[in-house]
């Protein structure tokens, strides 16, 4: 059977052609089932595309650190090395000098992809734009269309997913890890105490400012560098709710202490007589307690600058960042309410979702959700199940954050589901505390680099063991697991 007389109930349908949609489509082309990956470029090109190949990368050449030790990015690279990856196969055939970090040649790399798909026996590629509802006949389909998915399309899923927006400027609050938090100046409490949904009644994290720092952090904020629209983005608008803080400043030098600052409803326990002049508010973001978002602080400054500005706010002076914020157009779901634990939309099980449009930020990120919907797809069109990679890897790690690791907001507001990068937030804690060869607690950035050494550790002798059990369970001929 040819290609082209390939029924569309046999093969699983990809929609999309980037980093994500092309691993997926690599995945299950691998493991023996037909594939239609469906890519509108250059049918109809996005502002951002300058050409119609494969993995076309628009904005950074740079997959970050490499360094698979001691950062979570380096260990999904490791990961996704194990597990066959087309897209770390292809970055490592086009690396550029970088440091520790892995780039890329651009061209090389897009053209690496586009060579491996189109050559591939199982794989079709139709040069065509989705441009409504997919088609009842599609039974097993990956939508991996991105942040910039056409608006047919965008609607199309909306429809679906009951989600009131799809594509907007989306202004995104940092999120700190909680371990970084100085509870010797911050505190637990809720404001006048009150519990909401789920909540104890010391549900967030309270940081005070006089007056004297609360002036100085509103100058801060007016001053410091923003970054700039994409000249493609400049006609969408802002998420309701999602106002960066730096707009409200603008508004009056008061506006945000009645707003995300209002001091009201709270007291430091450490000085109770003295009412704060302004409060910071983080909150959980994440089930397992590691992760706080800062509530409120929606921002289009530039990263060094929110380094900079934020860690002025006592209690967060030494501030590890998981995720800083950031103003852009997006186009994502809210997953881990859509979206079951194998990726597929809750309303429509037949179509999974993968890449950017899930939650998930970084070209790895999005090759990496790519491989698993790849992986589950497969399995499905073979009538078996595929195992979810255990939560203690970069690959569970981040399909947990998608599918069910996020904890909804404890007060009325907007949905706080934001897309993120892998980091070790993400990750179950260790059972214990890594100390020094010599039995000793270790202190300070030694116990921080043994924190991280003992996660990439666990990571990959958990994945190692995934993969063997998948290889076992399966036989000889799903070993394209490790090998593809």
């Amino acid at each position: 059977m040819t290609t082209r007389d390939r029924t569309t109930d046999q093969a699983v349908h990809v929609v999309g052609g980037g980093l994500a949609g092309s691993e997926a489509a690599w995945q299950i082309a691998t493991r023996g089932v037909p594939v239609i990956l469906h890519e509108m470029r250059p049918v109809r090109m996005t502002e951002a595309h300058q050409t119609g190949e494969l993995a076309e990368l628009v904005c950074s050449n740079s997959f970050r650190s490499d360094d698979a030790e001691t950062n979570a990015v380096g260990l999904l690279h490791a990961e996704l090395r194990l597990c066959g990856s087309l897209i770390m196969r292809a970055g490592d055939a086009n690396q550029v000098p970088a440091g520790g970090a892995l780039a890329v040649d651009r061209v090389g790399f897009s053209a690496a992809v586009h060579a491996a798909i189109t050559s591939h026996p199982l794989i079709e590629v139709r040069r065509e734009e989705i441009d409504g509802p997919l088609p009842g006949d599609w039974n097993n389909v990956i939508v991996a269309t991105g942040p910039l998915t056409s608006a047919p399309l965008a609607d199309a899923i909306r429809a679906l997913t009951g989600e009131d927006s799809l594509a907007f400027f989306d202004a995104i609050a940092p999120i700190v890890h909680r371990d970084s938090i100085d509870l010797n100046v911050a505190w637990y409490q809720s404001r006048y105490d009150k519990a909401g949904p789920g909540g104890s009644g010391a549900d967030y994290i309270n940081c005070p400012l006089t007056r004297e720092q609360y002036e100085a952090f509103v100058a801060a904020l007016l001053a410091g560098g923003k970054t700039e629209f994409h000249q493609w983005e400049t006609s969408t608008p802002y998420f309701d709710g999602c106002l960066p803080i730096e707009v409200m400043a603008e508004r009056g030098p008061e506006t945000l202490r009645y707003g995300p600052m209002k001091p009201v409803g709270l007291t430091n326990p450490r000085d109770p007589t003295v009412k704060p002049y302004a409060i910071v508010q983080l909150r959980q973001d994440n089930k397992l307690g590691t992760l706080y978002n800062m509530v409120g602080f929606q921002t289009k400054l530039k990263h060094a600058e929110q380094v900079r500005i934020f860690r002025t706010i006592p209690g967060l002076g030494g501030a590890e960042f998981a995720r800083l914020g950031g103003l852009h157009r997006n186009t994502f779901l809210n997953s881990p309410k859509l979206l079951d634990a194998s990726l597929r939309l809750r309303a429509d099980p037949r179509l999974r979702f993968a890449g950017q449009m899930t939650g998930c930020e970084g070209y790895v990120e999005s090759a990496a959700i790519g491989l698993l919907a790849g992986l589950f797809a497969a399995a499905d069109a073979k009538g078996s199940s595929a195992d979810h990679p255990p939560a203690t890897t970069a690959l569970g790690a981040l399909l947990g954050h998608i599918t069910g690791g996020h904890i909804e907001t404890i007060d009325a507001g907007p949905r706080s589901f934001q897309p993120m990068n892998i980091n070790f937030g993400l990750f179950p804690p260790l059972a214990a505390a890594p100390k020094a060869v010599d039995g000793k607690r270790l202190r300070g950035p030694e116990k921080a680099l043994a924190r991280k050494r003992a996660l990439t550790s666990r990571a990959l002798a958990d994945l190692k063991r995934w993969i063997d059990a998948a290889s076992n369970h399966h036989g000889a001929a799903e070993q394209t697991l490790i090998t593809a």
